[in-house]
C-alpha cells in the first residue's frame, strides 16, 4: 500500500477512503464488519462517516469496529444537515457544533475525532463563528483537524482567510462531490487545494452507481440509489452523464476493467486528490473498487478518460486560453 500524506499534516493515509455511508443502512451490522474488516485486511486505514449517517448508527457501529485499532486508524465524521425538527438542530453555530461534536464521540466511542468536516454551508451563520468553534475544539482535543465539505472555493478562501488572518486551526481537507460526469470541482476546488497544501478526499467516485455499468442510454438498473433515492435521481438525472456512462462503461470493459474499477482509478489519478471515498453495500461491490488500488494510470490514459465526459469551462469562461 502506498499511503499519501493528508494536505500538510503529516497522517499518512491510503489511497481509498472507506465511506461508511452504507453502515447500519443498506449494509447490516455484520456486513458492515465484513467490509470493515476486508478494507483493513488490503490496508485500507481512512474511514469516513458523519452524524447523520442511518440516523448515527453508521457512527455506533464504526465505533465497535475500530475499538481494538483506534491508533492505527485515521476517522472522519461531519455535522451540519439538520438531525431533527428544531430549529437549532442544523447549521454552524457553536451551539450545535459543541452539541454534535459530543454526540459523534460518544457513538464512536473515541477520545478524539481525526478529521471534522462541516458537511454544508449554513448562510444564516457568519463565518468566524464555526471557525472559532473548531478551533476550540482543536485545543480542546475533541477534534484534530478542522474540515469541510460541499463547499464553493470562494466560500472556502474566505475561510482560510480569516482561519489565517485569526490564527485558527485551518481546513486541512476537502470533501467535494467528484466523478467523471460531476467535474465542477475540477476548476476551482482541486487548484485551491493543490495551491494551499490542503488534503482531498471525494465523494461520489461512481456517480451514485451511475459509472457502474448497471446504467445505458438504453438500460436502467431497476435498484440502487439512482432509480430509489430521489435526491440521486435529479443530480444524475441529465441525459448528458446516462450517455458518458454509456461510454465508459464501453471503454473501461474493452480494456478489461469492471468499470467501477476504472471510475475510481480516474479519480483517484488526479494529482490534488489525496484518497477517494468508496462506498459499498456487499463485499461484491467493494472489490470492484478496491481494484482500483492495482490500477497504474498515466496522464495519457487518464487524459483518455476524460475525453469521454464534458471538460468544465474554466473559471473565468476564457475557453481560448485553456492549455
Amino acid at each position: 500500500m502506498n499511503y499519501r500524506i493528508l494536505g500538510r499534516t503529516g497522517v499518512k493515509v491510503s489511497p481509498l477512503c472507506m465511506g461508511t455511508m452504507t453502515f447500519g443502512d443498506a449494509a447490516d451490522e455484520a456486513e458492515s464488519a465484513r467490509l470493515f474488516h476486508r478494507c483493513r485486511k488490503v490496508g485500507i486505514n481512512f474511514f469516513d462517516s458523519a452524524n447523520g449517517y442511518a440516523g448515527g448508527r453508521s457512527e455506533t457501529i464504526l465505533g465497535g469496529l475500530i475499538a481494538d485499532c483506534r491508533d492505527e486508524v485515521v476517522i472522519t465524521s461531519k455535522f451540519g444537515f439538520p438531525q431533527g425538527e428544531g430549529v437549532n438542530d442544523g447549521g454552524m453555530s457553536r451551539r450545535h457544533i459543541q452539541l454534535q461534536v459530543e454526540t459523534s464521540l460518544k457513538r464512536l466511542n473515541t477520545d478524539r475525532i481525526d478529521v471534522y468536516f462541516i458537511h454544508r454551508f449554513d448562510e444564516d451563520t457568519p463565518l468566524e463563528e464555526p471557525l472559532r468553534a473548531l478551533d476550540d475544539l482543536v485545543r480542546q482535543g475533541k477534534i484534530l483537524y478542522p474540515a469541510v465539505s460541499n463547499w464553493a472555493a470562494w466560500q472556502i478562501a474566505k475561510a482560510l482567510g480569516i482561519q489565517e488572518y485569526k490564527r485558527l486551526a485551518r481546513f486541512e481537507c476537502l470533501q467535494p462531490m467528484y466523478n467523471l460526469v460531476k467535474r465542477q470541482a475540477e476548476v476551482e476546488i482541486l487548484p485551491l487545494a493543490e495551491a494551499e497544501e490542503i488534503g482531498v478526499i471525494p465523494y461520489s467516485p461512481l456517480g451514485g452507481g451511475l459509472l457502474t455499468g448497471k446504467y445505458t442510454t438504453t438500460q436502467k438498473a431497476q435498484d440502487g440509489r439512482l432509480v430509489q433515492n430521489q435526491m440521486y435521481s435529479v443530480r444524475y438525472g441529465d441525459a448528458i452523464n446516462y450517455e458518458v456512462a454509456s461510454a465508459f462503461a464501453v471503454y473501461a470493459r474493452d480494456k478489461g476493467y469492471h468499470p467501477a474499477t476504472l471510475a475510481v482509478a480516474w479519480v483517484m489519478s488526479h494529482p490534488a486528490v489525496t484518497a477517494p471515498i468508496i462506498g459499498a453495500r456487499n463485499l461484491e461491490q467493494l472489490e470492484s473498487s478496491l481494484a482500483a488500488l492495482s490500477v497504474e494510470m498515466t496522464p495519457e490514459w487518464r487524459a483518455e478518460i476524460s475525453a469521454l465526459s464534458v471538460e468544465p469551462p474554466p473559471a473565468t469562461d476564457r475557453t481560448e486560453e485553456r492549455r
